[in-house]
């Protein structure tokens, strides 16, 4: 009797918890067969994989906002693929969709993995990690709807070459904001000016960030998009203007939780300015999805929205892509092709 082909699909796995930022090593490649499909179940090939910044939270972080990848699991992260088998009425195989399919090259999931079909044919599907996801819709909305940008107002924004602060500063000046973009290295800024058009743009890592804050915002800072918590907040914070909104994104610079840490307090800067600061999780906005892709793919299309990616190829460079994410290596989204 002849052997029957098991198809096999190879998994990025998380092997032990990290403390701080996950390294390579807390990460293993392992290769399993690939199960039956279940009824109601779709197969998914995996095509780009993203890395992102609040995986860290998913795997490390004391008080994060959802559970843990478990040891031994693979890794939670956004994926764009082709559905290759579907038990399920509502989709049907060659559909290219988003979702929750983690670092692996074949999915088997259900339906609720599923975040959208990637419907913008023109455009690379790997966007739809980014510009045209994730980091696009988290830009789009924080700003909008924490932020509430008016004309004329004096917009910071951390992490400004990044995928969603690059974003925002955009989006932040076709809403008629001027802004100004903080980031690491006279590479990153001058990109933030020359390519993403910010009116100014600071580096953190040199001297006198206090002075550089005084001198680019004049008269306060209206809205601070903050990816970054740490250093660069204790900053801008006492800059901020009467009435200022403090968008609440990411803590890209503090590198664990537990314990935690100590620092200036924010609450006398808000009081006396009369300012609000606000958390923003794009999982909560998810009936706004498909409104505001529409909305950045046309933004794309006319050139009103530049983005950049990093492409890294193979399965192989995940396990150390997030940590170099934190590195600061990565020049623009950062994604896995397979």
């Amino acid at each position: 009797m002849g052997t029957q082909n098991v198809e096999m699909n190879r998994r990025v796995t998380l092997v032990s918890r990290p403390a701080g930022i996950a390294q390579a090593a807390n990460f293993a490649i392992d290769r399993i067969a690939v199960p039956p499909l279940g009824e109601g179940e779709l197969r998914i090939a995996n095509r780009f994989l993203s890395v992102d910044p609040a995986m860290r939270g998913w795997i490390a972080d004391a008080g994060n906002y959802s559970d843990p990848v478990p040891i031994g699991g693979v890794m939670r992260s956004l994926a764009v693929g082709e559905i290759t088998e579907s038990r399920h009425p509502d989709w049907r195989e060659g559909q290219i969709v988003l979702g929750w399919f983690g670092w692996q090259e074949i999915a088997t999931v259900g339906p609720d993995a599923i975040v959208c079909e990637v419907s913008q044919p023109d455009l690379s599907p790997s966007l739809a990690l980014g510009v045209l996801g994730i980091n696009g819709v988290t830009a789009l909305l924080a700003l909008t709807m924490v932020g509430e940008p008016k004309a004329g107002d004096t917009l910071v924004v951390s992490t400004a070459g990044g995928a969603v602060g690059s974003a925002v500063g955009q989006i932040g000046s076709m809403l008629g904001c001027r802004t100004v973009g903080i980031a690491g290295g006279p590479t990153k800024v001058h990109r933030c000016v020359e390519y993403f058009g910010f009116d100014a743009a600071i580096d953190y890592k040199a001297e006198g960030l206090d002075e550089a804050l005084v001198k680019a915002c004049p008269d306060g800072v209206d809205i601070y998009f903050d990816n970054t918590s740490g250093a660069v907040s204790d900053a801008v914070l006492p800059q901020l203007a009467m009435h200022a909104r403090v968008v609440n994104c990411g803590t890209a610079a503090i590198d664990r939780w537990d314990p935690w840490p100590s620092g200036p307090r924010v609450e006398r800067h808000l009081l006396v300015k009369r300012a609000r600061m606000q958390g923003f999780v794009v999982f909560d906005h998810f009936d706004r999805w498909e409104e505001s892709v529409a909305t950045l793919a046309q933004w794309v299309r006319e050139g009103k929205l530049r983005y950049s990616e990093e492409m890294l190829d193979g399965l192989e460079m995940c396990p150390d892509a997030l940590a170099g994410l934190y590195r600061g290596e990565n020049a623009g989204k950062r994604v896995i092709r397979l």
